[in-house]
């Protein structure tokens, strides 16, 4: 058994059949809808379609950060047990989220003087996010030390990529990410951006496509032109509850980048959910390492 634990948030959208078969703590965010406070614990509260079919009949759900002594309070069961802790957190470029957990750990490290707590900055979000958790455990299952898979995981989240289309601009809108006029103007026009996060874990925008279908294709496009040494990887796909675009573009990528792996297929949490809207599809694998975007 190893004497580290790796963790991570709910936000890395990972399925509970896979966390708890491969022993990662999950720390869950929460999200308010119609004035209710629900825990974002990988569909077990509420059902991903019953949120984006609550999202489409007009809910606005909105969502809160995690404190320091809620990190705390999932940190601790863990350094009692004399564990180590390796935990890979939601984008500082997202949410301040990853500030808590640091303080957290700079804390219960004077409470608990023999251990030892890392916080990595995943510097991304959803699956993107979760396929650095993916990779890491891997490197544990490979007999890395606590400090090896640190560096690993340091390393290898800077190289998750992040390409995904939203199919409502109005949920943008309302998240602060787009005007008004833009998100009026986008939805008679049919349009339906591409974006992916940069180095500093800051959603941007690539392009402006017209129409679902084109978006999806362009959406492959980039990530068939983007993947850096296919042969084997894991890649995957995310999706708003939108099944059969999610099962198109991984049948798409797979034909593109014959080469792949296992293709998987997860839903995209409420978290991230709650500011993208239903219909948003992504893809990840691994590609270059995320740049920062120049300031204009």
């Amino acid at each position: 058994m190893s004497d580290y634990v790796l963790t991570c948030s709910s936000v890395a959208d990972l399925p509970r059949e896979y966390t708890e078969a491969n022993d990662i703590g999950v720390l869950p965010f929460r999200f308010l809808l119609d004035g209710k406070e629900y825990l974002d614990d990988q569909g077990q509260s509420m059902s991903y379609k019953e949120f984006y079919d609550r999202m489409r009949d007009g809910a606005m759900p909105s969502t809160t950060m995690v404190n320091t002594e809620q990190y705390k309070d999932f940190f601790r069961p863990y350094l009692e047990k004399g564990l180590d802790i390796l935990h890979i957190e939601f984008s500082s470029g997202l949410s301040g989220t990853f500030q808590s957990a640091r303080l957290a750990a700079s804390q219960l490290e004077e409470e608990f003087p023999d251990r030892k707590i890392h916080i990595v900055d995943s510097r991304g979000a959803t699956v993107a996010y979760g396929l650095g958790v993916i990779l890491t455990k891997q490197k544990m299952n490979e007999g890395a030390s606590f400090d090896e898979a640190t560096e690993y995981a340091e390393e290898i989240c800077r190289k998750c990529m992040h390409w995904f289309v939203v199919e409502q601009l109005d949920t943008l809108r309302r998240g602060g990410r787009l005007s008004r006029a833009s998100a009026m103007l986008g939805t008679v026009l049919n349009i339906k951006p591409l974006l992916s996060v940069d180095g500093d874990g800051v959603i941007i925008p690539v392009e402006k496509i017209r129409g679902r279908k084109k978006s999806l294709a362009a959406l492959v496009n980039k990530f068939a032109e983007n993947i850096v040494d296919p042969d084997g990887q894991i890649a995957i796909v995310m999706h708003a509850d939108s099944p059969d675009d999610a099962a198109w573009v991984a049948e798409e990528a797979k034909r593109q980048v014959p080469t792949l792996g296992e293709v998987r297929i997860y839903n995209l949490g409420p978290v991230i959910g709650a500011h993208t809207g239903p219909g948003s599809v992504g893809i990840t694998a691994l590609g270059p390492e995320r740049q920062e975007t120049p300031e204009s």
